[in-house]
């Protein structure tokens, strides 16, 4: 056994899917179905069990997981340990992410920074995402600048170096009672028909519904907005309205309750990118936090970009070019 076995394992034990978990490993499915099968060979047992739409974890897996989810943080301690004792890193880092992005976890990557460079003091702000634009864009000296940022939805970067790192589809949500909850899909003129909870226009989210319908001559009605995914989701749990969110956020335990609904092929994809300031290049601390990116946890459900590492290296987008995936 290896730690990549480990890695694996643990991946397809969480996602229950191949192609998914390949896709955040960074794997074809046929090299994790490999290594799966050779890990599996070594111990003498299987590890799951495999149907046409998922896989489930073995009894064997079960007792596996706790002693390979240890080893990994272990191995992860002690990188970060090496790395804090022969690269010191001090200064500022000055960090902004939109609320429940998907596709990565950003306080589990700022902790993870955290203990790796102690000595650098990390500020950290959360906003929608054009807020967090205009502080990227903003003097760095002034009261509130950013030097890089999480941010979903891509019409608005403009010029800023950016990279995308990962999309989703966009789903409607609404209650089991409503009249579309059994429909398998729906068309642009009954989404526009309906009566939609919404988040402020700072959200990235916001705007990419919004010219959706305006692209088609559609206007909708939005009285019901609010700044913070969850109580969205709470509202249109109450009925009051239908929302369409990114599919990681109806998964959400709060939307457990809510039916999805297909949008129309044309809809838009919600994307994330990491987007930095022009100042940022010189700050040291920036690069480190993208090097952190490629083995940053995945929020479930939506699916990463792979970067060729050996083509296009992270560090590019701190020298500030920006990596279009």
């Amino acid at each position: 056994m290896d730690l990549r076995q480990m890695e694996y394992v643990v991946t397809l034990a969480d996602e229950r899917h191949f192609t998914r978990a390949a896709q955040l490993m960074g794997v074809s499915q046929s090299g994790l179905s490999a290594a799966i099968r050779s890990l599996e060979d070594e111990l003498g047992t299987p590890l799951f069990t495999r149907t046409t739409r998922r896989v489930e974890p073995t009894p064997a897996t079960h007792a596996l997981l706790p002693h390979a989810r240890a080893l990994l943080e272990q191995s992860r301690a002690a990188r970060d340990a090496v790395v804090q004792a022969t690269r010191q890193v001090s200064g500022t880092l000055r960090v902004g992410t939109e609320q429940c992005l998907g596709v990565v976890d950003v306080t589990t990557l700022v902790d993870r920074f955290h203990r790796r460079y102690p000595q650098v003091e990390i500020q950290f702000r959360q906003a929608g995402s054009h807020a967090l634009l205009d502080a990227l864009r903003a003097d760095p000296t002034s009261p509130g600048a950013l030097d890089v940022a999480f941010v979903g939805a891509a019409s608005h970067l403009g010029s800023l170096p950016h990279q995308e790192l990962g999309h989703e589809d966009l789903v409607l949500v609404c209650p089991p009672e409503h009249p579309f909850a059994g429909a398998s899909s729906i068309g642009w003129e009954d989404l526009a028909s309906l009566v939609y909870v919404d988040l402020d226009p700072t959200w990235g989210m916001r705007p990419l519904v919004d010219d959706s319908f305006e692209a088609r001559g559609l206007a909708r009605r939005v009285p019901f907005e609010v700044s913070d995914i969850h109580t969205l989701l709470d509202f249109v749990d109450r009925g009051l309205g239908v929302a369409m969110v990114p599919r990681h956020v109806a998964n959400k335990p709060q939307g457990a309750r809510l039916v999805t609904v297909t949008l129309p092929a044309d809809a838009p994809r919600w994307e994330v990118s990491v987007v930095q300031s022009r100042a940022a290049a010189a700050q040291a601390a920036v690069p480190h936090l993208l090097e952190l990116l490629a083995g940053a946890p995945a929020c479930r459900g939506a699916e990463p970009v792979v970067v060729d590492e050996s083509d296009v290296p992270l560090e590019a987008v701190a020298a500030g070019h920006s990596l279009d995936a």
